[in-house]
């Protein structure tokens, strides 16, 4: 399992850096609940800017960012529910 994960950190990219969520650090941990069969990822915290537009276009790179994040989670544990965090 450990080793599934590490490849998704590695594969999925941030578009706009074109960095691994691996390289940026974006996750900060993951709990597993094999109970409810659910991977949950837990995230660093987004830095607000003192711009309000920065603040809103990286709210929206992160966003999809963590879309192509879960979608790659999905693929590679079909049978576990994925949630951000």
């Amino acid at each position: 399992m450990k080793q599934k994960i590490d490849n998704v950190l590695d594969r999925v990219k941030e578009p706009e850096s074109g960095l691994t969520i691996a390289q940026l650090g974006l996750v900060e941990k993951l709990r597993y609940n094999p109970t409810r069969k659910k991977l949950y990822i837990f995230t660093s915290t987004i830095r607000h800017n003192r711009k309000q537009c920065c603040t809103v276009l990286q709210g929206l790179l992160i966003s999809g960012t963590l879309n192509s994040l879960t979608a790659e989670f999905q693929k590679e544990f079909p049978d576990l529910a994925i949630e951000v965090v």
